[in-house]
Protein backbone atom coordinates (compact mmCIF):
# COMPACT_ATOMS: atom_id res chain seq x y z
CA UNK A 1 0.00 0.00 0.00
CA UNK A 2 1.13 3.71 -0.54
CA UNK A 3 1.49 6.37 2.14
CA UNK A 4 -1.37 7.77 0.99
CA UNK A 5 -3.72 4.26 1.04
CA UNK A 6 -1.73 4.17 4.68
CA UNK A 7 -3.42 6.98 5.65
CA UNK A 8 -6.99 6.58 4.51
CA UNK A 9 -6.71 3.41 6.33
CA UNK A 10 -5.68 5.01 9.69
CA UNK A 11 -8.13 7.32 9.63
CA UNK A 12 -10.59 5.48 9.20
CA UNK A 13 -9.81 3.82 12.79
CA UNK A 14 -9.16 7.17 14.86
CA UNK A 15 -11.66 10.00 16.07
CA UNK A 16 -11.42 13.05 14.27
CA UNK A 17 -10.71 14.27 17.79
CA UNK A 18 -7.53 12.55 17.69
CA UNK A 19 -4.59 14.33 16.58
CA UNK A 20 -2.14 11.64 14.21
CA UNK A 21 1.38 12.13 14.70
CA UNK A 22 3.16 10.77 11.52
CA UNK A 23 6.60 9.89 12.80
CA UNK A 24 8.81 10.08 10.07
CA UNK A 25 12.31 9.92 11.69
CA UNK A 26 14.53 8.14 9.31
CA UNK A 27 12.50 8.84 6.17
CA UNK A 28 13.56 10.69 3.72
CA UNK A 29 12.12 13.81 2.32
CA UNK A 30 10.20 12.91 -0.41
CA UNK A 31 7.78 9.87 1.84
CA UNK A 32 6.87 12.82 4.16
CA UNK A 33 6.16 15.02 0.74
CA UNK A 34 4.13 12.24 -0.28
CA UNK A 35 2.27 12.25 2.91
CA UNK A 36 1.97 15.98 2.86
CA UNK A 37 0.44 15.70 -0.62
CA UNK A 38 -2.22 13.39 1.58
CA UNK A 39 -3.06 16.12 3.82
CA UNK A 40 -1.11 15.34 6.97
CA UNK A 41 0.36 18.50 8.86
CA UNK A 42 2.14 16.88 11.78
CA UNK A 43 5.34 15.22 11.90
CA UNK A 44 7.08 13.39 14.37
CA UNK A 45 11.07 13.12 14.59
CA UNK A 46 13.18 11.83 17.08
CA UNK A 47 16.52 13.45 16.79
CA UNK A 48 17.36 17.51 16.77
CA UNK A 49 19.73 17.25 13.67
CA UNK A 50 17.38 15.42 11.31
CA UNK A 51 14.48 17.06 12.38
CA UNK A 52 16.32 21.10 12.22
CA UNK A 53 17.81 19.35 8.56
CA UNK A 54 14.03 18.61 7.64
CA UNK A 55 12.10 21.53 8.42
CA UNK A 56 14.53 23.64 6.18
CA UNK A 57 13.75 21.46 3.09
CA UNK A 58 9.89 20.73 3.86
CA UNK A 59 6.67 22.97 3.17
CA UNK A 60 6.73 25.96 6.44
CA UNK A 61 3.28 24.68 7.45
CA UNK A 62 4.40 21.32 8.87
CA UNK A 63 4.02 21.06 12.72
CA UNK A 64 6.81 19.51 13.93
CA UNK A 65 6.68 17.24 17.31
CA UNK A 66 9.42 16.64 19.01
CA UNK A 67 8.78 12.50 20.28
CA UNK A 68 12.70 11.43 21.62
CA UNK A 69 14.40 11.94 24.35
CA UNK A 70 15.69 15.82 24.63
CA UNK A 71 18.56 16.77 25.55
CA UNK A 72 19.07 20.06 27.06
CA UNK A 73 22.01 21.16 25.14
CA UNK A 74 20.03 21.06 21.99
CA UNK A 75 16.98 22.36 23.04
CA UNK A 76 18.13 25.83 21.02
CA UNK A 77 18.13 24.10 17.92
CA UNK A 78 14.84 23.25 17.44
CA UNK A 79 13.18 26.04 19.98
CA UNK A 80 12.66 28.53 16.82
CA UNK A 81 10.13 26.36 15.29
CA UNK A 82 9.00 23.09 17.30
CA UNK A 83 5.17 22.79 17.91
CA UNK A 84 4.73 20.72 20.86
CA UNK A 85 7.86 18.73 22.71
CA UNK A 86 6.38 15.13 23.90
CA UNK A 87 9.19 13.52 26.17
CA UNK A 88 9.67 15.96 29.13
CA UNK A 89 11.07 14.34 31.63
CA UNK A 90 12.53 16.94 34.00
CA UNK A 91 11.92 20.17 35.49
CA UNK A 92 15.37 21.05 34.54
CA UNK A 93 14.47 20.23 30.63
CA UNK A 94 11.26 22.23 31.29
CA UNK A 95 13.78 25.54 32.46
CA UNK A 96 16.07 25.21 29.53
CA UNK A 97 13.17 24.67 27.05
CA UNK A 98 11.70 28.36 28.62
CA UNK A 99 15.21 29.95 28.60
CA UNK A 100 15.18 29.01 24.45
CA UNK A 101 11.74 29.95 23.98
CA UNK A 102 12.34 33.26 25.29
CA UNK A 103 15.20 33.71 23.26
CA UNK A 104 12.76 33.12 20.40
CA UNK A 105 9.94 35.05 21.31
CA UNK A 106 7.78 32.20 21.57
CA UNK A 107 5.79 29.99 23.90
CA UNK A 108 6.64 26.11 23.30
CA UNK A 109 3.81 23.84 24.21
CA UNK A 110 5.16 20.41 26.35
CA UNK A 111 3.51 17.14 27.45
CA UNK A 112 5.35 15.68 30.83
CA UNK A 113 6.26 12.27 29.75
CA UNK A 114 4.91 9.87 32.49
CA UNK A 115 6.77 6.45 33.31
CA UNK A 116 3.93 3.53 32.84
CA UNK A 117 5.95 0.67 31.52
CA UNK A 118 7.19 -1.89 33.96
CA UNK A 119 10.58 -1.82 31.30
CA UNK A 120 13.77 0.08 33.15
CA UNK A 121 14.95 1.30 29.80
CA UNK A 122 11.66 3.83 29.46
CA UNK A 123 12.25 6.94 30.48
CA UNK A 124 9.12 8.88 32.41
CA UNK A 125 8.10 11.01 35.75
CA UNK A 126 6.13 9.11 38.37
CA UNK A 127 2.42 10.37 38.64
CA UNK A 128 3.95 11.99 41.93
CA UNK A 129 6.30 14.14 40.50
CA UNK A 130 4.04 15.27 37.16
CA UNK A 131 1.92 16.73 40.15
CA UNK A 132 4.88 18.22 41.36
CA UNK A 133 5.57 20.36 38.88
CA UNK A 134 2.67 21.28 37.82
CA UNK A 135 1.33 22.48 41.41
CA UNK A 136 4.87 24.22 41.82
CA UNK A 137 5.67 27.97 42.28
CA UNK A 138 8.73 27.71 39.95
CA UNK A 139 6.50 26.16 37.14
CA UNK A 140 4.09 28.61 37.49
CA UNK A 141 7.14 30.96 37.39
CA UNK A 142 8.08 29.89 33.62
CA UNK A 143 6.18 32.04 31.17
CA UNK A 144 7.57 30.97 27.63
CA UNK A 145 6.85 27.12 28.27
CA UNK A 146 2.85 25.45 28.16
CA UNK A 147 2.69 21.90 29.28
CA UNK A 148 -0.39 21.10 27.72
CA UNK A 149 -0.57 17.46 28.73
CA UNK A 150 1.24 13.89 29.17
CA UNK A 151 2.71 11.10 27.22
CA UNK A 152 3.30 7.77 27.97
CA UNK A 153 4.63 4.27 26.33
CA UNK A 154 3.14 1.31 27.42
CA UNK A 155 5.55 -1.45 27.66
CA UNK A 156 6.84 -3.53 24.38
CA UNK A 157 4.75 -7.03 24.90
CA UNK A 158 2.05 -8.98 23.26
CA UNK A 159 0.42 -8.90 26.20
CA UNK A 160 -2.53 -6.81 25.13
CA UNK A 161 -3.94 -6.72 28.70
CA UNK A 162 -0.81 -5.31 30.15
CA UNK A 163 -0.65 -2.66 27.81
CA UNK A 164 -4.39 -1.29 28.39
CA UNK A 165 -4.02 -1.46 31.66
CA UNK A 166 -0.53 0.76 31.90
CA UNK A 167 -2.58 2.82 29.18
CA UNK A 168 -5.63 3.40 31.69
CA UNK A 169 -3.35 4.23 34.61
CA UNK A 170 -2.53 6.98 32.85
CA UNK A 171 -5.63 7.74 31.40
CA UNK A 172 -7.26 7.97 35.00
CA UNK A 173 -4.22 10.15 36.13
CA UNK A 174 -4.84 12.52 33.39
CA UNK A 175 -8.32 12.56 34.16
CA UNK A 176 -7.29 14.47 37.33
CA UNK A 177 -5.05 17.46 35.97
CA UNK A 178 -6.60 20.24 33.95
CA UNK A 179 -4.70 19.56 30.80
CA UNK A 180 -6.15 18.80 27.31
CA UNK A 181 -4.40 16.59 25.74
CA UNK A 182 -2.94 13.12 26.25
CA UNK A 183 -0.62 11.14 23.93
CA UNK A 184 -0.16 7.34 24.10
CA UNK A 185 -0.33 5.01 21.49
CA UNK A 186 2.08 3.83 18.41
CA UNK A 187 2.00 1.70 15.50
CA UNK A 188 1.46 -1.51 17.15
CA UNK A 189 -1.11 -0.72 19.79
CA UNK A 190 -2.46 2.60 18.97
CA UNK A 191 -6.16 1.40 18.66
CA UNK A 192 -5.73 -0.06 22.55
CA UNK A 193 -4.59 3.46 23.63
CA UNK A 194 -7.12 5.11 21.57
CA UNK A 195 -10.11 2.91 23.24
CA UNK A 196 -8.19 4.29 27.11
CA UNK A 197 -8.59 7.71 25.86
CA UNK A 198 -5.43 8.76 24.22
CA UNK A 199 -6.22 12.39 22.16
CA UNK A 200 -2.97 11.63 19.93
CA UNK A 201 -1.48 8.99 18.15
CA UNK A 202 2.39 9.06 17.36
CA UNK A 203 2.29 6.51 14.05
CA UNK A 204 5.33 5.41 11.67
CA UNK A 205 5.75 1.89 10.24
CA UNK A 206 2.18 1.92 9.94
CA UNK A 207 2.18 4.91 7.34
CA UNK A 208 5.79 4.82 5.92
CA UNK A 209 6.84 1.15 6.38
CA UNK A 210 9.61 -0.22 8.16
CA UNK A 211 12.49 1.49 9.35
CA UNK A 212 15.48 1.82 6.26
Amino acid sequence: MTIQENLKKIALNIPSSTTLVAVSKTKPNAAIEEAYAAGQRVFGENKIQEMVAKSEGLPKDIEWHMIGHLQRNKVKYIAPFVALIHGVDSFSTLKEIDKQAKKNNRVIKCLLQAKIAEEESKFGLSFEEIDSILNSDSYKELKNIAIVGLMGMASFTDNKEQVKAEFNSLKTFFDTTKLTTLSMGMSGDYPLAIEQGSTMVRVGSAIFGGRL
